[in-house]
């Protein structure tokens, strides 16, 4: 089935001066321009395509990728706003409308935002939204604790950061479990860290695993020899600091040099730690 808004696998069928067609199944014969066909296609190659309709609602493939498909979020600017909506750079000659109803507030030229893209099943068009939570489920539905996903930030509550999961759900990184800075649109990697008993879902960016301490202990140990077997950030030293050095959180560090300590192989002081 031919999707709009994704790659497709599409077989040349026609060649002609201005383009050549593409067999599009059941939404008919797709018109890819001239200069996106490759220079030694011939008829039944098959060719990865992207489609959309363009500014007369005509359907369109392009070999061009855009930055953003259908069923994905991105953080795109705006580039034109007219009384369509806002209009959006996602890579293509022509640009993504974010109808007024589909903005959370208005959005201005120049300013990049967190969207969702859907395809209108009225009309086939493409399209962004800013209200990603009536799009994407708050609920957990085959997600694990500890799950490796793909996260993309998007907004700030009291409690932290929300956060898109998988482009499909919507979850939680709680501010005072973050030790570097976060901005809106930021992609990253995280885990599932729980499931809420009303089934929403808490992210976190690292996990306390045993290869986790184990290789933190070790980078410890490292930093020591190369710094003369001595270094200044302790118990005592602020989250940033730690962070800077060791992508880490302070409870983390804590119990790394308590077991390092343990272990007799460092020495803890008010004011630095030293390798034994």
């Amino acid at each position: 089935m031919v999707e709009i808004g994704k790659i497709n696998n599409l077989q040349v069928v026609k060649i002609l001066d201005h383009g050549i067609y593409l067999d599009g199944e059941d939404l008919g014969e797709i018109l890819m321009p001239s200069r996106y066909v490759p220079d030694d296609c011939v008829i039944g190659d098959s060719l990865e395509v992207f489609i959309y309709l363009d500014s007369a609602d005509l359907l369109l493939a392009t070999t061009e990728t855009p930055y953003v498909m259908v069923g994905e979020c991105a953080y795109l600017k705006v580039v034109d706003v007219n009384q369509a909506g806002a209009f959006l750079d996602w890579g293509l000659p022509k640009d993504l409308l974010v109808p007024y109803g589909e903005q959370i507030s208005p959005l201005k030229i120049g300013q990049s935002y967190t969207v969702l893209v859907y395809l209108d099943e009225n009309t086939n068009r493409i399209a962004a939204t800013q209200k990603l939570d009536s799009r994407l489920s708050e609920e957990a539905q085959y997600f694990k604790p500890e799950q490796a996903v793909d996260l993309l930030i998007f907004g700030k509550t009291d409690l932290g950061y929300k956060t898109v999961i998988n482009n499909t759900h919507i979850g939680l990184i709680y501010k005072n479990e973050v030790f570097q800075p976060l901005t809106h649109g930021e992609k990253l990697k995280g885990f599932i860290k729980t499931i809420r008993e009303d089934r929403k879902i808490d992210l976190c960016l690292q996990l306390p695993g045993k290869d986790a301490r184990d290789d933190l202990n070790t980078r410890i140990l490292n930093h020591l020899k190369n710094n003369d077997g001595e270094s200044t950030l302790t118990d005592k030293s602020s989250p940033e600091d730690i962070y800077q050095c060791f992508a880490v959180s302070k409870k983390n560090y804590k119990k790394a040099i308590g077991m390092l300590y343990k272990k007799r192989l460092i020495w803890i002081e008010e004011d630095k730690i030293t390798l034994l």
